[in-house]
């Protein structure tokens, strides 16, 4: 039977169309039976079903049967059937006007159907006007388009449906937390959560699914222990899909112990879950308990592989990522591209050229080199080691008119503090983006060519390309190193009225900048704005860093202690910062203090710099026997910035014993420096050793030795 639908131009506007049609079905439908629909339902759902059953026109047969056989259930079902395999809005459209010319319209169950089908397809509005026209508020229309809403992004509309849908259950709870979940609301997401425990309605496994994944993006394990919890109490822990998810939640917020005692519990473990458990061992460096659990993985996909090599390679253990790679290869699974990349890329990182060069071959061989992105890593990979001159011939060889991989050897040049190369690259490119100028702008300032910097910064917002967070970056270094605080008050203004967001990177590069201009007030000012939204150490260490460079030691160290209340865990530039402010403060015992809690309390090793401003601390204070001790003691050997700093504090406190030594040290390390030379005599004038005065200073004229010449400038 040949059935000719109304065209699909036609836009029904429903909320002027007449409640009936002219016409009536000859025969009412009665309410559908739920026991015959729950059958339909399942059919029609199965993902087993054959391609021509879930074809509309499929349905649209057995439609037409059944009314030619007045059975009314299957009529209703069929058409149902038939929306639900919709493949676009058109088709749609064309049964929809169908329900209406039948008369069908204010069925519950088909108008819910065409409103799912609408909403589905992307057409929200469509789907607005048909649940406008219905008469009243019930739940199952109303968790349609919050759905609906949510998938279209329009977070506002699901929410306010959402409060004042009638009779909310589980399934509009879930949908309204898939929904903001979708659209990474998480915090939302858990209190809507919270309000559907608080008004008694029972989660499922779906529910908690989300709940778990929301959880996980705030790294918090007290509350994957608390959904955890619920799961139990609902004797869901048992569902795979709950406890991988579960699995993946404690990994993420450092918890794998917990994973791995969750997963050892699990009655049913597929493919996922092992997946899952290695990845949260190669994240968290245990990369030996990764590969136990490797080898009892039954059926190892490609993923399994992937991630025990990139576990390896996270580790920098190369050779081991290499040979994990080759087994997968002998297992018979495909070349993984993606694989390829992550090993060139390590290559490159770990300066591994011989592995790099085998793994470019085996590229050509299998023909990976014409996708772009592979080309774009190949030259990475050269210019990482040094080889500019293969990364030009690689972009040689390669597609001209790939963006990325002319910013790669833009980026290889820089990165070999080639700039003048960068920058005839840089001309010759046929077009720009954001990552081309900031690479630019990165080079000049990483070279103290701060004012070209700024006059490429200037030309790239003439030309209509808006920078971004590694754009300022750069340009807040290039400022800092100029000290022109007017400039840097005006970019800071241009990044508020551009509305670039904030990172911890940008965060730290304007308090850097402020201090370093010699406004600490305003760099002050700025960290107490950001405080509470940084995530990262790198805001915390540049005010620290500046307090401490404009002698504001007792600031300093309460900055330090704000660090514990908020999580902040410090790393050694922290350290550098606060041992500086007690060193130009003489505060001996609080330094004391913090360097020797760097290690015990923080896992923080001391380096060099650390030790260099305990020897700094000391010798200002004159415990100079404590300061030589300390440099005797360490377990790196000394430097010539360290004794030199030695012989300094011997020449402020008149100290000739410790003096020579330092010198002596000083001078077997650099034969040649004056500079100690000169130190030593001044040391010896102080104390009127005039004869020893005479003896450095001529040392000093027959090895010729000269000391470099102060100097300073002025800012304009």
């Amino acid at each position: 039977m040949l059935l000719v639908f109304i065209s699909a131009s036609l836009r029904l506007k429903l909320k002027i169309l007449p409640r009936s049609l002219p016409f009536s079905l000859s025969v009412e439908l009665p309410s559908p039976n739920p026991i015959l629909r729950s059958k339909w339902v399942s059919f029609s759902s199965s993902t087993n079903a054959s391609p021509h059953v879930q074809d509309p026109q499929h349905f649209i047969g057995i439609f037409c049967n059944a009314r030619l056989h007045q059975n009314h259930y299957e009529c209703e079902l069929a058409l149902v059937s038939a929306l639900k395999y919709c493949s676009s809005s058109s088709q749609g459209r064309q049964l929809h006007s169908l329900v209406l010319k039948l008369g069908l319209h204010s069925n519950t169950f088909i108008q819910n159907s065409l409103i799912n089908m609408y909403a589905k397809r992307g057409s929200i509005k469509d789907a607005q006007l048909l649940f406008d026209a219905c008469p009243t508020l019930n739940p199952i229309s109303c968790n349609i388009m919050v759905c609906g809403y949510a998938k279209a992004g329009q977070l506002d509309n699901a929410r306010k449906l959402f409060d004042i849908m009638p009779d909310k259950g589980c399934v509009s709870y879930t949908t309204m937390i898939m929904g903001l979940v979708q659209n990474e609301c998480f915090r939302e997401a858990l209190e809507v959560f919270k309000d559907m425990r608080s008004d008694g309605v029972v989660p499922n496994d779906l529910t908690l699914v989300n709940v778990i994944y929301a959880c996980s993006h705030f790294g918090e394990i007290l509350n994957c222990r608390m959904i955890h919890a619920i799961a139990i109490k609902l004797f869901v822990e048992g569902l795979v899909l709950v406890s991988t998810n579960l699995m993946r939640a404690y990994c993420l917020c450092s918890g794998v112990g917990e994973a791995r005692r969750l997963f050892d519990r699990m009655p049913e473990v597929n493919l996922v879950s092992w997946n899952v458990m290695l990845n949260g061992y190669a994240k968290a460096g245990l990369v030996d308990m990764a590969r136990e659990l490797f080898e009892r993985v039954p059926d190892k996909d490609v993923i399994s592989w992937g991630t025990m090599i990139d576990g390896y390679i996270l580790m920098n253990r190369l050779h081991e990522a290499l040979v994990m790679y080759r087994a997968m290869l002998r297992s018979g699974l495909a070349l993984n591209e993606i694989l390829v990349v992550n090993l060139v890329s390590a290559c490159g990182r770990l300066n591994a050229i011989g592995d790099g060069w085998q793994l470019h071959g085996m590229v050509v061989k299998k023909g990976f080199d014409c996708y772009n992105f592979i080309q774009t890593t190949i030259i990475h990979f050269y210019a990482a080691c040094g080889m500019m001159d293969l990364a030009c011939l690689q972009f040689e060889v390669g597609a001209k008119d790939h963006l990325e991989s002319w910013n790669a050897l833009v980026s290889g040049f820089i990165k070999n503090r080639m700039v003048d190369q960068a920058r005839k690259i840089f001309d010759d490119m046929p077009e720009r983006d954001v990552f081309s100028w900031s690479t630019m702008i990165s080079g000049y300032a990483q070279t103290d060519q701060s004012r070209i910097a700024l006059e490429l910064f200037h030309k790239m917002v003439a030309s209509g390309i808006k920078p971004n967070e590694v754009t300022m970056v750069s340009v807040f270094s290039a400022i800092a190193t100029l000290g022109t605080l007017k400039e840097g008050r005006w970019a800071h203004e241009y990044i508020c009225n551009e509305s670039i967001p904030l990172n911890d990177n940008l965060r730290a590069a304007l308090i850097d900048m402020y201090a370093k201009c010699g406004s600490i007030n305003s760099a002050l000012q700025f960290f107490n704005q950001i405080r509470d939204k940084t995530f990262s150490v790198s805001p915390w260490n540049a005010i620290i860093c500046g307090l401490a460079s404009h002698g504001h030691a007792s600031m300093c160290l309460d900055v330090f202690s704000d660090m514990q209340r908020y999580n902040i865990k410090p790393n050694p530039i922290t350290f550098i910062g606060v041992l500086s402010a007690c060193c130009h403060a003489g505060l001996v015992e609080p330094g004391r203090r913090i360097f020797r809690i760097m290690k015990s309390a923080y896992n923080v090793e001391p380096d060099i710099k650390h030790y260099g401003c305990m020897v700094d601390l000391l010798g200002r204070a004159g415990l100079l026997e404590e300061a030589e001790e300390m440099i005797r003691s360490m377990p790196m050997k000394a430097d010539i910035v360290i004794w030199g700093t030695l012989l300094a504090a011997c020449r402020t406190h008149g100290d000739v014993n410790i003096g020579e030594r330092a010198a002596e040290s000083l001078a077997g390390l650099a034969p040649s420096h004056g500079g100690g030379k000169v130190l030593l005599s001044n040391i010896y004038a102080d104390a009127g050793r005039w004869e020893d005065v005479s003896l450095v200073r001529r040392a000093i004229q027959n090895q010729r030795m000269e000391r470099m010449p102060g100097c300073s400038g002025v800012i304009r």
